[in-house]
């Protein structure tokens, strides 16, 4: 029995070993649904590269991923807004150091479905539309429709990062909130989906979603001001009105295989991967 029982003991010791190996060699990555694909791309890549490592990259939105960092259940969180003062408090109250790196710019697209007459919008007009000031497409020369509006959830960066810089324009004094009839969907991708099948339907998502099955609108500033459609070239240049950074936020300095894995995104290779997943570059 004791025999057997030291058998157990050291079986043991060598599994916990195991399972300590096999996680210093991995990395959970959670967050931003529009950069769930990004994330994903890199990460296979890096393993190809890195047949040691495992990588593990999962969405839900840029406050899950925060989140997630701030209870220690993900090494990296990605992020498609800043991270809020509230958030950093809550992490240095459990010991987390949240460190932010600039990985990529995307510009966020208006769509609509392809029948939709409606080309072209301004920012004061999506304004309008997105809290039903404005509620049917004849409105914005369109056909004779109620518009149907489709959003992001509200754990999501993209529908903080539109609703603070569309819905409020950018005033922190702003109560603007989406109209109470919008559909809050749970991804990007349920949004493109909505849109193929739905002629009345607006919604908005990073442009890396945009297909031939959705159209995306050319916004300007105001009716004076050039309309643009979210292309990499018009980000790049700054002409198109709806971009922002991108992030991956880190418990301090990335150190070990975190550091490592960040230095790939940030590297001509990881940076080449941003520009075929139709994101920005932040490094050429």
């Amino acid at each position: 029995m004791l025999k057997k029982a030291i058998f157990v003991l050291a079986f043991a010791g060598f599994i916990n070993s195991a399972f300590a190996a096999s996680e210093k060699n991995s990395i959970q990555i959670k967050g931003s649904d529009t950069m769930v694909n990004l994330g994903q791309a890199w990460a296979e890549k890096y393993m190809e590269i890195n047949p040691q490592d495992f990588v593990a990259v999962t969405g839900g939105g840029s406050g899950t991923g925060i989140s997630s960092l701030i209870s220690g259940t993900c090494d990296i969180a990605m992020s498609s807004r800043n991270i809020k003062g509230k958030e950093i408090s809550l992490a240095k109250q459990k010991g987390i150091n949240p460190f932010e790196i600039k990985v990529a710019l995307d510009g966020l697209a208006v769509v609509v479905n392809p029948q939709n007459p409606v080309t072209k919008l301004t920012i004061d007009q999506l304004a309008q539309i997105f809290t039903a000031k404005i509620n049917n497409w004849k409105q914005v020369g369109g056909i004779d429709s109620k518009i149907v509006l489709l959003s992001r959830e509200v754990n999501s960066g993209t529908h903080v990062y539109f609703k603070e810089h569309i819905l409020r324009k950018g005033d922190p004094n702003s109560k603007e909130e989406f109209a109470p009839g919008a559909l809050l969907l749970s991804s990007s991708q349920a949004i493109a989906d909505e849109i193929t099948q739905n002629p009345a339907a607006i919604g908005y998502y990073g442009m890396g979603y945009i297909s031939a099955k959705q159209k995306p609108i050319a916004v300007a500033k105001d009716e004076k001001s050039q309309y643009v459609t979210p292309t990499i070239e018009n980000v790049l240049n700054g002409k198109y009105p709806i971009s922002r950074p991108l992030f991956l936020y880190t418990n301090g300095e990335p150190k070990g295989l975190v550091k490592k894995f960040v230095d790939f995104v940030l590297s001509k290779e990881g940076q080449d991967i941003v520009l075929k997943t139709d994101f920005v570059p932040i490094k050429k």
